[in-house]
Order: C-alpha cells, then structure tokens, then sequence
C-alpha cells in the first residue's frame, strides 16, 4: 500500500487535543479541512458518521506516508481491528471527500451502529458544536 489519505471529523481532527489527535499530528502531514457528505452523530464524547445524500460534515485530511504502518494503532483505537468483538462500532471505509482542489478518495471511520436516538451534530462539524471556542483555533501544516 503506498500512501493514502485518511479524513477525521472527531477526536482525531488537528484542533482536537486528545493523545491520538496529538499522535497523528505527529506521524502524519495535515492537508487541510475536506468535506464529506453525510450526518455526524453525538455518541458519547466522541461523534459517528454516517455517509449519505443529506448533509455535510467538516473534518480534517491528513497524508499518511505509511497507511499499513498507521492505520494499525487507528484501527485499534476506533476498536474495529480484528481481535474486537463483533459488530465493530466503526468500520474503516473509503469514501469520497471535497477539498479546496477538488474531490479525492480518502480513509474514515464510519459509525457502523443504529443512529436512532442518537442527536445528529447540527452543521456537521464536531469541533464547533461540542467546542465552539475552538472554530478559529489554527492548526499547523507541517512542512514536506
């Protein structure tokens, strides 16, 4: 597998602060924010996605040099790796996402459960409905 690109709209986006967001800022290039269609739904303290027709839903694209070497620890830390009891809350997907140079296929996480009863996330962006202090919080593009 050679490199990819993986779009997070939650606890992973580059304005989030939590170890893993920190963690892949560390061993991924932030690209910049991309779009997907879709709803986000609140679950815990973390959010779901859901693609569809209906909605939009802002998160972040990051470069991963190194997918399979990446996606490993994601995948445990979304709990959809293979020694995870079935079902899996969240599987890994491809799907399309809009950036400023266009649509590109990328790696997400989608919420692979029932939404129903769950609030859906108005606006569909995470950092702005949970955190609203944070929409103007830059993030840093690191260099190539």
């Amino acid at each position: 597998m050679s490199g990819a690109l993986l779009f997070v709209y939650g606890t992973l986006r580059a304005g989030f602060d939590g170890p893993m967001a920190r963690w892949l800022r560390s061993v991924a290039l932030v690209v910049g924010r991309a779009t997907a269609r879709g709803a986000l739904y609140r679950v815990d303290t973390y959010p779901g996605f859901v693609p569809g027709d209906e909605g939009v839903v802002t998160g972040d694209l990051f470069a991963l040099a190194d997918p399979a070497t990446l996606l490993a620890p994601l995948d445990e830390y979304e709990e959809c790796a293979a020694q995870f009891p079935e079902p899996h809350e969240y599987r890994r997907e491809l799907v399309t996402v809009m950036t400023a140079d266009g649509p590109v296929e990328a790696w997400t996480y989608i919420y692979a459960h029932d939404v129903a009863g769950l609030a859906r996330i108005a606006g569909g962006d995470f950092l702005v409905s949970e955190w609203p202090w944070r929409q103007t919080t830059p993030f840093v593009v690191r260099p190539e």
